[in-house]
């Protein structure tokens, strides 16, 4: 039985501070004049991958080791010389000193986050499988692009991202060993969706249908396959961050998932 306790948390949090250094890299690969950039402080990944994108945050402060106040005053000018906002993603398992620490500095809680997790074994992939009209397969680089507009038409109706939207899966879908997967129905796309692996976990990300495709299926099929994609690779975790209380968490807890934990994300007010 796996515990959600440190050490699942770090292996977790690892995970997807790993995917989001190589979407980081990749935007710097694609778009030289981005300044996309991120750094390792005290086992904190801080990425930089523009002053709105929500790519610019820190992951793992406090998990793997307590930052020193140098160490903070560091990650915070990473943000600030780059005229962005202060991020930190912290898991409640971070050292408890942590706490003290942001509200002295002028943090506030600012964002909730569920971290999901399933444990992978020899029936994961027979339990997840299921009739479907829906098609699920991987896309090759040729079809990157029609991959980027799929997942980028599935966020339209947010007004205030769906601008950027587009560029941001195009980098997505640019990562190296990244894989795409792209949900069909009668061979039109509908719904697209990402996996990363890193050190057994892999971490399901980047899911969107096209609004009058909802309620097919989509979504279903999309996690199914990653997961047995995943399964077949070797994996012994799979994790899903989403919206206490959200469709996304329901979905996820149908299949499964277990909530490991839920994170605060924080704020630096002024920043």
């Amino acid at each position: 039985m796996i515990l959600s306790d440190l050490s699942l948390s770090r292996r977790l949090e690892r995970a997807e501070a790993v995917a989001n250094a190589r979407f980081v890299e990749a935007r710097a690969r694609v778009m030289p004049d981005s300044g996309a950039q991120w750094i390792d402080v005290a086992g904190t990944y801080a990425m930089y991958d523009g002053v709105r994108s929500p790519s610019t945050q820190t992951f793992g402060l406090g998990l793997f080791q307590m930052p020193t106040t140098a160490d903070m005053d560091k990650l915070e000018e990473f943000f600030k010389e780059r005229g962005a906002p202060v991020f930190h993603e912290v898991s409640p398992f971070a050292d408890k000193a942590l706490l003290a620490v942001l509200n002295e500095r002028g943090y506030r809680p600012f964002e909730l986050t569920s971290v999901m997790f399933l444990p992978l074994d020899a029936k994961a992939p027979a339990a997840t499988v299921r009739e479907t009209s829906v098609q699920v397969r991987i896309v090759g680089e040729e079809e990157q692009d029609l991959w980027a507009h799929t997942a980028a038409e599935g966020w339209r109706e947010f007004t205030e991202i769906a601008g950027p939207m587009l560029d941001l899966m195009r980098v997505s879908a640019a990562i190296q060993d990244s894989h795409p997967f792209l949900a069909e129905l009668d061979g039109l796309p509908i719904a697209a969706g990402s996996l990363a692996i890193h050190d057994g976990v892999a971490l399901l990300a980047g899911a969107s249908t096209i609004p009058e495709w909802r309620r097919r299926g989509a979504q279903r099929a999309l996690l199914d396959s990653r997961v047995e994609y995943a399964a077949r690779a070797g994996c012994v975790l799979v994790m899903i961050c989403a919206e206490p209380g959200s469709a996304s968490q329901r979905n996820a807890e149908r299949q499964g998932f277990r909530i490991a934990y839920t994170r605060t994300k924080w704020h630096l007010m002024g920043s």
